[in-house]
């Protein structure tokens, strides 16, 4: 049984479903997650490793803080690997000099660097309170949107002669006096 940020991830489940799990998680962003923390598609959540775990626990609870993953340059059709005797400090020395010149090319070219989407997701409670605040929002400005919300009437639409009850459920806010 596993327990992330205080969500119950099933044991039976692959990780990228089970990811689905978490508010604000859809199933693009777990399978970059996966790939992020190199997580198998396939690999059930009780299959994970401890560290898998941890490392999945960490990034989730503050993904803006984690470092942004290496990118390393894919070899060409045209790629021979060098022998097996070349030194560790040779090998990292040629590796950083084509790093460089791609990125010295790609900054001439006006290329920006790619950006991390991963770093931005909002989850749990940090995505519910941003959708009370628009709520909130759209009632200060008097939109017909928020004028919905307060009433607590479908507010995208929906048919309201015959089962509005739902809405009326959900869009309720709790007034304190």
């Amino acid at each position: 049984m596993v327990h992330v940020l205080g969500i119950h991830l099933p044991d039976n489940h692959p990780a990228l479903f089970a990811l689905t799990r978490i508010k604000g998680i859809g199933h693009a962003t777990a399978h970059r997650l996966c790939a992020r923390l190199q997580i198998h598609d396939r690999c059930k959540i009780r299959e994970l490793t401890p560290f898998q775990v941890t490392s999945l626990a960490s990034f989730l609870s503050s993904p803006h803080t984690s470092q942004t993953p290496p990118r390393f340059p894919m070899a060409t059709s045209s790629y021979s690997p060098p022998p097996l005797s070349t030194p560790q400090t040779t090998l990292q020395a040629d590796f950083n000099t084509v790093l460089a010149k791609r990125t010295e090319r790609k900054a001439k070219a006006g290329i920006s660097p790619p950006v991390d989407t991963l770093k931005n997701i909002k989850i749990e409670t940090e995505l519910q309170r941003e959708v009370r605040e628009n709520i909130m929002h759209q009632r200060t400005i008097g939109s017909y949107v928020g004028l919905r919300h307060a009433m607590g009437l479908p507010v995208r639409g929906q048919n309201t002669q015959s089962n509005a009850k739902t809405a009326r459920k959900l869009n309720r806010l709790e007034r304190f006096a």
